[in-house]
């Protein structure tokens, strides 16, 4: 069985997991500034909110028409070009007097550059990790974005109350440089995986393949749906505690980190399949309980324990492999991410309205309760599809 120190061991993965980590770190501080900033200026928890996860919104844009350049762009040109555009853009966030229009115009171009970079880098992550190492090198990634979001948001919000949020908006967008610089300098060049140009109506065609297809549909869903709306609920943690927001931010990601290490690692092939629907049940179950509006170390346990749900999307990456090409792999993972990035970011916005008209306990128990609901209504269909023959499971496609 591959082991952990197998897959970073692994050519390319070591550049591919410092780029991701450097660019992880640089968003998790940004996010927190941005947040913080916005929120002391307009007291809006709608506008906080989505000033953190608003990107998150325009990767629609990116999964709509942009979503075929994942498979037809060099992958080191794409990943440090990225991580340029979001430097720049995290540094003009920080420049004072920066009008509250322009800062979401950046939030918004941010996010559909993101869109296809989540396709880049996950195909390239599938060519250097092929088979059985995929899950691996997922995971680590994953837990790498995990200690990193710990550390971002805990040395992000010592860097908000020293620094100023301006100052920590411009100490992360050194790390965005610092994350091409190692792109450029690590990753090897690599063709394409596919032949064409990226266009608009190639994007269609093959999202209209990937979505063609009800097992694919319905672990797309999964992927998607549930954890947005929690995600909606972390949004409010500045309304909810303002002085403590980065600290449950951390606990959150110390919870993702320890999911995703217990079923990468040791969770075996057998339970796979079947404790998806399960792990999606508990990463929104505790946060019902905000409406109790527990104390703050109660609170810190629950936001932890929830969090170690968010390993199923592990789970359900690993089905959606199975059952797509290997010369789709790019952006049907894009798709994945965008989705994924889109669901929050409507969470986000949906999460600060509720907020706004009632407060935000009571909206992160409704975002709960609205994901464990989608949880259920998906269980049926995925519970036939794993009973049933998988197109592509036993004899997955690779291109």
């Amino acid at each position: 069985m591959l082991t952990y120190r197998d897959v970073l061991r692994m050519p390319q993965f070591g550049p591919l997991f410092a780029t991701s980590a450097l660019q992880n770190a640089a968003s998790t501080t940004s996010g927190l500034a941005l947040g913080v900033l916005v929120f002391t200026t307009t007291g809006s928890p709608l506008l906080s909110a989505l000033s953190m996860f608003g990107s998150s919104l325009a990767q629609v844009i990116g999964a709509t028409l942009l979503m075929s350049a994942a498979d037809r762009l060099p992958p080191r040109g794409a990943l440090c070009g990225s991580a340029l555009a979001f430097g720049i853009g995290t540094a003009v966030l920080a420049v004072p007097g920066v009008p509250l229009p322009l800062v979401f115009a950046v939030v918004l171009v941010e996010g559909v550059v993101a869109s296809v970079t989540g396709g880049v880098r996950y195909g390239l992550l599938n060519e250097v990790l092929p088979g059985p190492a995929f899950l691996l090198g997922r995971a680590v990634l994953n837990m790498c974005a995990g200690s990193t979001q710990v550390l971002g948001y805990a040395v992000g919000g010592v860097l908000v109350a020293v620094v100023s949020p301006r100052g920590t908006l411009l100490v992360a967008a050194a790390l965005y440089l610092a994350g091409a610089a190692a792109a450029w300098s690590g990753i090897a060049r690599r063709p394409p995986r596919a032949a064409g140009r990226p266009s608009v109506g190639e994007t269609w065609r093959t999202n209209a393949v990937l979505w063609s297809s009800g097992p694919r549909r319905r672990v797309y869903l999964s992927l998607w749906v549930p954890n947005g709306l929690v995600v909606g609920c972390e949004s409010l943690f500045v309304p909810y505690r303002p002085d403590r927001a980065g600290l449950l931010l951390a606990c959150a990601a110390v919870g993702m980190l320890a999911g995703d290490t217990v079923t990468g690692r040791f969770l075996p092939a057998r339970w796979r399949g079947r404790l998806g629907t399960p792990l999606l049940l508990l990463v929104a179950a505790p946060y019902v309980l905000f409406a109790l509006r527990p104390a703050l170390p109660l609170a810190l346990v629950l936001t932890a324990l929830a969090s170690t749900g968010f390993s199923a999307s592990l789970l359900f990456q690993e089905r959606l492999m199975a059952l797509t090409p290997g010369t789709m792999t790019g952006q049907a993972l894009g798709l994945h991410s965008s989705g994924m990035l889109t669901a929050q970011g409507v969470a986000a916005a949906l999460a600060g309205a509720v907020a706004q008209r009632s407060s935000a306990p009571a909206a992160i128990a409704v975002m709960a309760a609205a994901s464990l609901v989608v949880t259920l209504a998906l269980a049926p269909g995925l519970r036939r599809d794993r009973r049933g023959a998988l197109p592509g499971a036993a004899a997955p496609q690779r291109g």
